[in-house]
């Protein structure tokens, strides 16, 4: 069975960090572009960050840039996101999704996704 799962969520106090996980099971990331949006309550869903199959490109919405991090490790078939100085605007849940090779900004390019991991920022 294909499944991308995330996991690392949880309550974080503003201006704090967390690392989130995306780990793939049934197939192997190495040939897919991984995604992170994310889905406030009462809001669209978002992009958060991209990073393609070679890991040698990296996009990043601008909401985030200079304060979340995305990195894989094919190895671990995994794709992480460290998120520092977190705001409360962050607070969301996360989803990580696949599609083959190159980032797009679209969700509607990307095939499967995961069920996602809460994200709460607050003191």
């Amino acid at each position: 069975q294909l499944q991308l799962v995330e996991s690392g969520g949880g309550l974080v106090q503003p201006g704090g960090s967390r690392r989130l996980s995306c780990v793939a099971s049934g197939f192997t990331l190495t040939y897919l572009a991984i995604a992170w949006f994310r889905q406030a309550p009462g809001k669209e869903r978002e992009g958060v960050s991209c990073i393609s199959s070679s890991g040698g490109s990296t996009d990043y919405a601008d909401s985030v840039k200079g304060r979340f991090t995305i990195s894989r490790d094919n190895a671990k078939n995994t794709v992480y996101l460290q998120m520092n100085k977190l705001e409360p605007e962050d607070p969301a849940v996360y989803y990580c999704a696949e599609r083959h090779n190159r980032c797009y900004r679209a969700d509607t390019e990307y095939a499967y996704w995961g069920h996602g991991t809460q994200l709460t920022v607050s003191a």
